[in-house]
């Protein structure tokens, strides 16, 4: 028999009692008719963010269905109607990316068909946002799932901190993409005792912009990490890098000979940057696989750094990674709720989590009246 997951939940405020949005953030005139939030998730501990968001709107949440059947095949039923609605599609990604991803277009066509106006993905970690440039002989799997997205009928995504900005070309339609940096810094203004005395620092090159900006707003020091430990995204071949075959000539005509590219080599190891007797904080936008941030965290100790912070929008936190932290030289690892972690947080005390539900309220909601977005992107520059 079939499992489901009822993923109907009720408000835990009435109409007009619904809490106030922090962090600048207020609630304005929320529609009670003419929109619906739905989950996309079959798993109890992802709807957790669903369920914040839709109090903060005032609303319950729809009431579907979202199942695997017995053959393992992703079975949705949409138990209420949404004609000419707007609808939102809150989906986060949990380990099972794959499952998820299915869960979501499946819903939205199920929407599509049910004649819904508009269908709005909210995706606060858009998955494979890693795989959005050409690899050796790969794919860009990125625009892929873009365009899957859109022929399921998903008309608007509303997501947060995308690996790559340039992802939003991938998209025939528009795409909002938040930030979480004003949570973050206001997560060290309030949590780390003494952050005057810290030092941002960005693992490599390529990272080295956003570091900037959480820099500058706090009015600290900047540090950068180079060497050969460090692997940027950047350094790594694709495919026109393949060599030619060795017999392919013309008759007749003599091959060219081109100019030899030399090969990269990076220098030993080096900070630029001081952080002796100071606090480190590592900043970045997604924390996976630890072994980097674990190598970073140790050799910024032996630079003289007396504590050690990780702060990152999306803690997927993979594998091993909560005990290879637990065992580190970081101090503590703060990271949003766009992922489920719950699991990980049990077994490292270190991870620590700050809620972006309301920033995703407030942009469901202004998405909905036909508000300007302006709001919530006020003060962030373009390499934010």
């Amino acid at each position: 028999m079939p499992i489901r997951r009822f993923t109907g939940h009720k408000s835990l405020f009435p109409y007009s009692q619904t809490p106030k949005l922090s962090y600048g953030y207020r609630k304005m005139n929320v529609s009670r008719s003419g929109y619906r939030v739905f989950s996309a998730n079959s798993s109890t501990a992802c709807i957790e963010l669903a369920k914040k968001i839709t109090e903060r709107l005032g609303v319950e949440l729809g009431k579907s269905v979202v199942y695997q059947g017995s053959n393992s095949e992703t079975k949705v039923e949409v138990q209420e109607s949404v004609r000419g609605q707007d609808i939102f599609i809150i989906q986060t990604i949990p380990r099972d990316v794959n499952t998820a991803i299915m869960e979501l277009l499946v819903m939205a066509y199920a929407l599509k068909t049910n004649c819904a106006k508009n269908i709005i993905g909210v995706i606060p970690y858009f998955p494979y946002s890693k795989q959005c440039k050409m690899r050796k002989r790969g794919s860009i799997v990125c625009k892929l799932l873009a365009s899957m997205l859109a022929k399921a009928g998903l008309t608007h995504i509303i997501t947060m901190d995308l690996h790559q900005k340039e992802i939003q070309g991938f998209f025939s339609f528009p795409v909002d993409n938040l930030r979480a940096s004003p949570f973050l810094i206001q997560y060290i203004q309030e949590e780390i005792p003494d952050y005057r005395n810290a030092v941002i620092v960005a693992r490599s090159p390529s990272s080295a912009k956003r570091a900037q900006s959480y820099a500058e707003r706090l009015r600290l020091g900047l540090a950068v990490m180079h060497g050969e430990a460090h692997h940027s995204e950047l350094d790594m071949p694709d495919g026109r890098q393949s060599p030619p075959p060795l017999s392919r000539t013309t008759p007749g005509h003599t091959g060219l000979e081109l100019p030899l590219m030399m090969a990269k080599e990076k220098p030993p190891i080096t900070v630029v940057g001081d952080v002796g007797g100071r606090i480190a904080i590592i900043v970045d936008d997604i924390i996976d696989d630890v072994e980097d941030f674990v190598a970073t965290a140790e050799i910024l100790k032996e630079r003289g750094a007396y504590k050690i912070y990780i702060m990152a929008t999306h803690g997927l936190l993979s594998a091993d990674a909560p005990r290879l932290l637990e065992d580190s030289a970081i101090d503590e690892v703060v990271v949003t709720n766009t992922v489920p972690h719950e699991v990980q947080k049990l077994q490292c005390p270190k991870i620590k989590t700050v809620d972006v539900s309301m920033i995703l309220a407030e942009a469901i909601r202004r998405t909905h009246n036909g508000e300007s977005m302006a709001y919530l992107f006020r003060n962030i520059a373009v390499d934010d």
